[in-house]
């Protein structure tokens, strides 16, 4: 068994995941980096399979890590996908294929190494929000519901493990340059009525995307919230995330639409 600090870090094939990996590695951390279907030869030998949809993956990957290691030291839950279409475009299955994996994942994987933590009275959780999370976004109405819906989960769950030495931490990333927009899933029905507002949103948010900050940025302010022994609640990563959060607070609805509006 190893007193070095343990973390499992989920879609970490690519984008922030990877980059979070990487920094945790490069201080210390024995990093049990997790994805669907990992190559040994790329990803290392401490890469994982992992599907947060499953019970049984996840239940697996965790008894793989306590195997080797006797401790879950944290968690860094960043597994996500992303789906475009008006709401009124999205069925209830692909609905709820975004959900299984944007919230029900992270929770399935909270559920599981609670009880660890718990043993160990420490543990640190760390989950991958979004400025969607606090925002409206076009076209991504289930994306944005799964990450306001993070944002209640996280306070609440933060509150029942604090007494057993469990910290959680939300971070949300303004536009960042990652392959999640590239990966989209588009709602298989397509409304005409939709069809210029929707690609004007498009090539608006892709235009941010273009512009947004390296995951690495993201990937530093998780290992912060994971070193730090007095995490926040909150972390906002990028310019754009912390002047949208403040807007958003303080100005009039009525003038925030407008921004919007303009911005999509």
């Amino acid at each position: 068994m190893t007193q070095q600090r343990t973390v499992i870090v989920t879609g970490a094939g690519t984008g922030i995941g990877q980059a979070t990996a990487a920094a945790l590695k490069a201080q210390g951390w024995q990093v049990f980096a997790t994805m669907r279907r990992p190559d040994p030869a790329r990803h290392g030998p401490d890469a994982l399979p992992l599907d947060v949809t499953s019970d049984e993956s996840v239940a697996a990957c965790v008894a793989e890590v306590m195997k080797r290691t006797g401790r879950i030291d944290a968690i860094v839950n960043n597994a996500g996908v992303d789906m475009v279409g008006a709401a009124e475009e999205t069925s209830m299955a692909e609905a709820h294929a975004l959900f299984e994996t944007n919230f029900f994942g992270v929770h399935r994987l909270i559920q599981a190494v609670l009880p660890i933590m718990r043993a160990q009275g420490s543990g640190r959780i760390v989950t991958t929000g979004s400025i969607a999370g606090f925002l409206p976004t076009p076209f991504s109405a289930f994306y944005s519901a799964a990450k306001h819906a993070l944002e209640g989960y996280t306070d609440t769950l933060a509150f029942e493990v604090a007494p057993f030495g469990i910290r959680c931490s939300l971070i949300q990333p303004g536009f960042i340059k990652t392959e999640l927009r590239g990966k989209k899933a588009e709602a298989a029905t397509r409304i005409d009525a939709y069809t210029n507002l929707r690609n004007r949103a498009g090539a608006s948010f892709d235009a941010n995307v273009g512009k947004g900050i390296p995951p690495e940025r993201v990937a530093e302010t998780i290992a912060k919230a994971l070193n730090s022994a007095t995490p926040k609640p909150r972390y906002r990563v990028g310019r754009d995330a912390a002047m949208l959060h403040i807007v958003r607070r303080y100005m009039p609805g009525f003038v925030f639409q407008a921004g919007l509006k303009r911005q999509f």
